[in-house]
């Protein structure tokens, strides 16, 4: 057969019998494939590898960081600066112990730092395909000509016949072609915990789901016991596996709200700074009269062009972002991303798995029904503490005695051992199981104890087509003196007469029931009767419609042990004992976080694998949907459009049964409504749709190593409300960066009127050089900015809804307040640099350069910005009514920066490499008290607005 003509392995293999699906692949249960139909084969479809597509590399990413156009034009202003003290070198006309190229240096260094900074949070390359890559099996055992092989998993090839046994990791997509007891752990895939039992003879309908397809096992997955022969269907990137390393691949990463408004900050910043450069260059020149002062002009060009650009904007980011992603730790939050922080405070949305996020992953009994009444159990996780009530009543178990008769059998029939670790109760086997344990514990009926009064001595165990297991125990007397059977313990008394031997039954309600023939009422057993039939049948539906998992129990009394095999005739004329049922609770602290996404606006989504009457009892509980709301299953997601899906995204707040894909386009359809959403996932299905979303949040507990390289959030504690308090967080970052840009910008605005003035006014010389306005730039602005970053948040931040992620930067009244303070420090400024440049030049002596006023210029736009970090501390309140310790941090960078602006002046050194001049103590003070008016004016503007009735920026 040559490889042209090979089968295409793309078929619903779940809908075919098992001859069907291996004619089509042209290969036989018993003997397998030859080697030649194996070469053939791996020609046509390639080794079972998973592919990966280049992304950036680190140096195209290093790159990309002087693409900014604030970067851009800093580099442009460090040649230009140089080229200039080049040709004032060459010219003899440095003065003497002047450092040429300084502003150069300093503006490159500055450039280089800034793309560190950006390479940092960029580089952290993506690893998610490289733990999926992880997930393959090095060996299979395969049948290839009547014999078996253990062969690499990279060359298996579809119509392969692959062996399983417990403990396997699977090494490709297969059609079963038989099993015994086979289970399979899918959670990698589906996202539910719980092994599936997996069956060779069915056929499924098309439309059945991911985790409903019982006779396909997939690559990646684990078998957890029995044993399996599978026909290999798909490989490589043809397999579940690969599709999800597909979709990984194929979406792009967007850039988040907070880089799309730090780009149109640059892009707004350098325009207007262009604009601003071109219009003093021309009315320089034409002043004039020619191209006399250029030199002058090109200087003045220079220092308006470092004092646009927020030169230490990114290093507070940066610092504001990291010590964001700190507070969020101590949360159990941990930010694998930076931008993130701040993009947690814009969701609209969130998307939450149900299991282990809304709820505990902890099977808890929430009622039992017996003698036709149904009791409620209170009670958290394992812990054998609660209350068994009747129409919302306490009552004690042992005063209804069909209660102990069915926690005895709870216990006794099962697998499981509770116990208390660290404080922490805990189960080891079947959280089924382990709910069981804790429910007879509540009650007092421990399993060790009842282990020791009823030893097991022989069992039928569960398995997937009995759907149903059954223990057999030695009845031994209680040590009371008392002959035997007379002294069994008052649990079970009457439950034998002259039978050494109990039987207890437990599974499907339905099947267990078809097979009882009497009833425990109180402390005898009577005939059932089909009225009590209906009654048990009703009570289960009941149960099941409101999303618990159900399970009936039952006993039977024995002269002597059934043989092995004999379960089906020993499994008939049971005694029924009552129903269990139980739900994976929610978490109690989800209830009020979910309340508080309610009202701050944000939208919460349950996207779950489970049922969708579980699905739909949880969500209610919690509140995310109400009595009515439309649940959406993954086979009617599968086959709506996008378009259709889209009209629905908004309306439908449970999706149940759903699939890798279905979560992707869920993400999609929110995105293109317009919504920010946060993602939450823990398998590795959930990988494509972590990265689709804007904010992917992965669990630390459970999730896999794929689903945490994926996201942008890995929640520690696995815990809905822990998102909750990462978006408060976010909101915070997102106000103290705003509180600090227009802090920055400010008095940048100021500083470039300032610049810009000079040469209008006809004063000589530009008033701030290049290296100072860096100064002031990174350090009096950056510092007071990195205390500003710790503001703590406002009461009102989780009362509203969020502020959309698509508002620009200078909304809300940010681009006018910027303005308006820009003009008010220049205003100042202006007027001082005037006086003090007529002032220097008439009150000369030894010690008094005429060039002082520059100085004055410097100190005064210093030390009016730690006014201005002090008043901006709240948008309303005066700066008497907020209390200085809540921000300590503000206090000392105001010191700090006003000490080390003044060792600037005063330290000769510091004064010559910055170029400043003493400045008498008269002339310092007169600095001061112009500095002054901008705290002044801002603390004017709050009680003018207060007195209007509006609040500020």
């Amino acid at each position: 057969m040559s490889a042209n003509s090979l089968p295409d392995s793309a078929a619903n293999w779940h809908t075919l019998e098992v001859d069907k699906a291996l004619g089509l692949l042209n290969s036989k249960a018993d003997s397998g494939l030859t080697p030649q139909e194996v070469d053939q084969r791996l020609q046509k479809y390639g080794p079972n590898e998973l592919e990966e597509h280049g992304g950036r590399g680190a140096w195209e990413i290093l790159l990309d960081q002087f693409k900014n156009i604030m970067l851009l034009m800093l580099i442009a202003v460090a040649f230009i600066s140089g080229f200039l003290d080049f040709t004032a070198w060459q010219a003899g006309e440095l003065k003497p112990g002047e450092v040429p190229f300084k502003d150069t240096i300093a503006i490159l260094a500055i450039v280089i730092l800034n793309g560190i900074l950006g390479y940092v949070q960029e580089s952290r390359a993506e690893k998610a395909l490289a733990a999926l890559k992880q997930m393959a099996s090095p060996l299979v055992r395969v049948i290839r000509e009547r014999k078996l092989l253990d062969v690499a998993a990279k060359e298996i090839v579809p119509g392969d016949i692959m062996l399983l046994e417990a403990g396997v990791q699977i090494a490709a997509d297969g059609r079963l072609i038989e099993q015994s007891n086979l289970q399979v752990r899918e959670s990698a895939l589906t996202g539910e915990a719980e092994a599936v039992n997996k069956q060779s003879n069915l056929q499924l309908p098309e439309d059945t789901s991911l985790g409903d397809r019982l006779n396909l096992v997939y690559q990646g997955t684990e078998v957890v016991q029995g044993r399996g022969k599978v026909l290999v269907t798909n490989t490589g990137m043809t397999t579940e596996l690969g599709k999800i390393a597909a979709m990984l691949q194929s979406v792009d990463s967007e850039p988040t709200p907070l880089q799309q408004r730090m780009t149109q900050l640059g892009n707004v910043l350098v325009t207007g700074s262009l604009i601003l450069v071109a219009v003093v260059v021309i009315g320089g020149v034409i002043q004039a009269r020619g191209f006399s002062n250029l030199k002058d002009l090109l200087e003045v060009s220079l220092s308006m062009a470092v004092a646009v650009v927020p030169e230490g904007l990114p290093a507070v980011i940066t610092v504001t972002l990291a010590l964001g992603t700190q507070r969020m730790v101590r949360r159990n939050a941990l930010i694998r991303k930076l931008p993130a922080v701040e993009t947690l405070g814009s969701v609209t949305t969130i998307c939450s798995d149900k299991t282990g996020t809304l709820t505990q992953n902890k099977m808890v009994v929430q009622s039992i029904f017996t003698n036709n009444n149904t009791f409620r159990i209170t009670g958290e996780g394992y812990a054998p503490v609660g209350d068994f009530q009747l129409d919302s009543q306490n009552v004690a178990a042992e005063d209804y005695p069909e209660i102990p008769a069915l926690l005895v059998a709870c216990a006794v029939c099962n697998d499981s051992v509770l116990q208390k670790e660290k404080g922490e109760w805990a189960i080891l086997g079947d959280p089924t199981e382990g709910a069981l344990v804790t429910l007879a514990g509540k009650a007092g009926i421990e399993k060790d104890q009842w282990n020791s009064k009823l030893p097991r001595v022989s069992e039928f165990p569960f398995s997937s087509e009995r759907k149903r297991m059954s223990v057999i125990t030695q009845v031994e007397e209680v040590a009371t003196g008392e002959p035997s059977l007379t002294g069994i313990d008052p649990a079970i008394s009457g439950f034998v007469n002259s039978e050494s031997y109990l039987m207890f039954t437990k599974g499907s309600p339905e099947l267990i029931l078809a097979r009882c023939t009497q009833i425990r009422l109180g402390t005898n057993t009577s005939p059932l009767n089909e009225e009590q039939r209906s009654q048990i049948l009703a009570a289960n539906d009941q149960m099941a419609s409101k999303g618990l998992r159900v399970l009936g129990f039952a006993y039977k009394p024995l002269l002597e042990v059934p043989p092995e095999g004999s379960d089906e005739e020993s499994e008939q004329s049971l005694v029924w004992l009552g129903l269990v049922g139980m739900l994976d609770a929610p978490r109690p602290e989800v209830r009020a976080a979910v309340a508080e996404c309610r009202q701050a606006g944000i939208r919460p989504v349950m996207i779950t694998g489970d049922h969708q009457l579980t699905a739909r009892a949880i969500a209610i509980d919690l509140g995310i949907a109400q009595e009515g709301d439309r649940v959406l299953t993954g086979q009617e997601l599968q086959r709506m459009s996008d378009q259709e899906l889209e009209q629905q995204v908004d309306l439908v707040s449970i999706y149940a049964r759903v699939a890798p894909e279905h979560k992707l386009r869920i993400v999609q359809a929110l995105q293109r409504r317009g919504r920010f959403v946060a993602m939450t996932g823990d398998g590795v299905n959930d990988a494509p749709a972590l990265k689709q979303a804007d904010i992917g949040i992965a669990m630390g507990i459970t999730g896999t190593d794929v689903s945490k390289e994926a996201s942008d959030m890995v929640l520690l504690d696995d815990n809905f409300a822990t998102i909750v308090s990462a978006t408060k967080e976010g909101r915070v970052v997102y106000t103290n960066i705003r509180r600090f840009i227009k802090y920055i910008l400010g008095s940048n605005i100021g500083e470039v009127l300032t610049i810009a003035a000079a040469p209008i006014l006809g004063l000589g010389g530009v008033p701030l050089t290049p290296l100072q306005i860096l100064w002031m730039n990174l350090v009096t602005d950056g510092l007071p900015a990195l205390a500003l970053a710790v503001e703590p948040p406002e009461p009102d931040v989780m009362k509203r809804p969020p502020f959309s992620p698509r508002e620009s930067i200078f909304a809300r009244g940010l681009g006018s307040y910027m303005i308006r303070i820009g003009i008010v420090f220049a205003i100042i400024t202006i007027i001082l640099m005037e006086w003090a440049y007529s002032h220097a030049h008439a009150v000369t002596g030894p010690d008094l350069s005429p060039d002082r006023w520059k100085t004055m210029v410097f100190t005064a736009l210093c030390v009016a910005q730690m006014g201005h970090a002090i008043a901006i501390r709240s948008n309303n309140q005066l700066t008497i009514e907020v209390n200085p310790l809540s921000n300590p941090y503000v206090l000392g960078a105001v010191v700090v920066t006003t000490v080390l602006q003044l060792m600037l002046v005063y330290v000769p050194p510091l004064r010559d490499f910055f170029g400043t001049h003493w400045l008498p103590p008269i002339e310092l003070a007169i600095c001061f008290g112009f500095s002054a008016l901008m705290f002044v004016w801002i603390e004017a503007e709050k009680i003018f607005f207060r007195l209007r009735g509006k609040k500020t920026v």
